[in-house]
């Protein structure tokens, strides 16, 4: 796609410009290219589907659609086999424990994809006292995918702009996000109670 069809290529340019600042020569810049390109086109998703949200993502897999053009047909049963965490649909605070033990199985380094305006913000179960408010509340989020279910080419342009991430992160020299499970659980002690 060309530059002019993407929506925010503010967020990319700044990430690039922070990635950027401190310089790399020639043989490490090329490498991490390799490995960045290499990573976004092989991103093998784990899917943790509980409602509509799921059956959208099932359509994106299917022949219509295909996801194999853009690197994603390797959908793994496994956390242990994946690298993305796509969450679809809606999420409880009873299933919240299972969900964080998957993502700490992951291979590294791991994405998350959040699909759907109950895995965002709680959806039509907003105010409920049983539904997560937000999976970013649990987990480090990297790509929101807007809708009640998204469409196959929304879920599409979410992991494409997940690939443009990958992409510009440094593999010699620091990933861009360091920040662990337990550091990010720290920052929202309100919702480790609410899981107990």
């Amino acid at each position: 796609m060309k530059r002019e069809d993407w929506k925010d290529n503010e967020y990319i340019d700044q990430l690039v410009e922070e990635l950027n600042a401190s310089g790399a020569n020639v043989v490490v810049g090329t490498l991490d290219k390799l490995i960045n390109w290499s990573r976004a086109n092989s991103l093998w998703p784990l899917c943790f589907g509980t409602s509509c949200c799921a059956i959208e993502f099932m359509h994106a897999a299917a022949a219509r659609h295909d996801m194999a053009r853009f690197g994603f047909e390797v959908l793994r049963n496994s956390p242990r086999q994946a690298d993305l965490l796509m969450i679809n649909g809606t999420i409880t605070y009873r299933m919240a424990p299972v969900l964080m033990r998957l993502y700490e199985q992951l291979a590294e380094p791991k994405y998350v994809i959040a699909t759907g305006a109950c895995t965002i913000s709680g959806g039509p179960f907003i105010g409920s006292h049983c539904v997560v408010q937000g999976v970013d509340q649990l987990l480090p989020v990297d790509v929101y995918i807007p809708g009640c279910p998204p469409r196959p080419e929304a879920m599409f342009y979410g992991m494409m702009q997940l690939q443009r991430k990958i992409n510009a992160q440094k593999f010699f020299g620091g990933a861009n996000r360091k920040e662990k499970l337990k550091d990010f659980l720290a920052k929202h002690p309100e919702e480790v109670e609410a899981m107990k």
